[in-house]
Formats: C-alpha cells, sequence, structure tokens
C-alpha cells in the first residue's frame, strides 16, 4: 500500500493538545520555539544512523529517512514563511515542488501577505526523499532547523503579531505560525521514536 497522501488541515494544534504527540501550542512559550526546534531537529537527524534507517516500517507509513527529509524541507519552507509573515527579506527555499510564490502584503487588498499553500507529498516524489543519503539528510536537517530557528528568533516581539495568511484562508501570526511550525517537528520525532 503506498503513502495515503495527508490532506488534514493541522491548524487545530494551536487551540487543542495534539493527542498523538503530547504538543501544546498554549503551552509553549515564542522564546521556547528556536531551542525546541534545535533539540526535535538534532534527536530526528539521531535516528538516521540507526541500520534501519531508510526502511519504511510498513508500505504505508515513511521510514525515519523520509521524515527527516520532510522536516528538513519543513524547517526551509518555514524560515521562508516567517520571513514573509514578519515582513522580512524572504529568499525563495528552492524545496522541489514547492512553489514559492503568494500574494504580498504591498499586494493584498487588505494588507495581509498570502503563502501559498505545500503539497508535500509532492515534494517527497519530486525529491525521492527515500533514496535520499541518511548522513546528507542529517546534517542539512541541523542546518535547516538552525537557519529557522534564527530567523524566528531575528523576529522583535513588537512584530510577532503580524497576520499572515496560507492559501486556503488559515490565518496565523508570527507567533502562532511558529507554534504550528514546531509542532510538526515535534510530531514528527514522535512519529519515528526518536
Amino acid at each position: 500500500m503506498p503513502i495515503v497522501p495527508d490532506v488534514k488541515n493541522w491548524t487545530w494544534v494551536l487551540d487543542k493538545t495534539c493527542p498523538e504527540c503530547g504538543f501544546a501550542a498554549d503551552g509553549t512559550a515564542y522564546e521556547a520555539v528556536p531551542p525546541l526546534a534545535r533539540e526535535y531537529s538534532g534527536r530526528l537527524a539521531a535516528t538516521l544512523t540507526r541500520p534501519e534507517a531508510a526502511l519504511r516500517p510498513t508500505d504505508s507509513v515513511w521510514s525515519p529517512l523520509e521524515y527527516a527529509a520532510h522536516v528538513r524541507d519543513v524547517c526551509r519552507i518555514f524560515a521562508y514563511r516567517t520571513a514573509i509573515a514578519a515582513r522580512a527579506v524572504a529568499s525563495d527555499p528552492r524545496v522541489p515542488a514547492f512553489d514559492a510564490r503568494g500574494v504580498s502584503a504591498a499586494e493584498a487588498a487588505d494588507g495581509v501577505p498570502v503563502f501559498s499553500d505545500w503539497d508535500q507529498d509532492a515534494t517527497a516524489i519530486a525529491d525521492r526523499y527515500g533514496e535520499q543519503d541518511p548522513a546528507t539528510v542529517a546534517r542539512e536537517l541541523v542546518d535547516a532547523a538552525e537557519i529557522v530557528a534564527r530567523a524566528i528568533e531575528s523576529v522583535p516581539p513588537a512584530d510577532r503579531g503580524r497576520q499572515v495568511r496560507r492559501g486556503d484562508g488559515s490565518a496565523f501570526t508570527v507567533e502562532s505560525l511558529a507554534r504550528y511550525f514546531v509542532h510538526d517537528v515535534i510530531h514528527h520525532v514522535h512519529d519515528v521514536r526518536g
């Protein structure tokens, strides 16, 4: 059985504790997000030293390698999205199958920028997550986590309430976007028992 695309809208994790990984957004301070991103990305990178890192536990579940490659790209995209939300200079993360075009604050009628949706399953296929070198992915994951952590740290408190929307209409502030992001990282460490 192939991987079933994840089409759920995970924004509910901003309002409720995740029953799978235990993440509670309301109990996570903005300042805690960068160290959590570094810690959990490091834990996920460490799973790639396992002999079975490239093996799927079942045909319908990603391997630790695939989860790590995904989280690497999550970090890259959220560094970009954080910059958009904070109205800073945003560089295209150049993630395969990710369209960085959106609507800038200047272009939006209400002044709220909109970033494009991301089909993470299309990226996994286009970038052949399961065929990548585990040691390379581990290094890239730790590097990407550091970049997004610094992006989040660089936003002054006065700008953390700035708003942004996803293409599907989901609204975030810089602060809620950071919490939404770190849930993804923590959740996937839980997925691989890292």
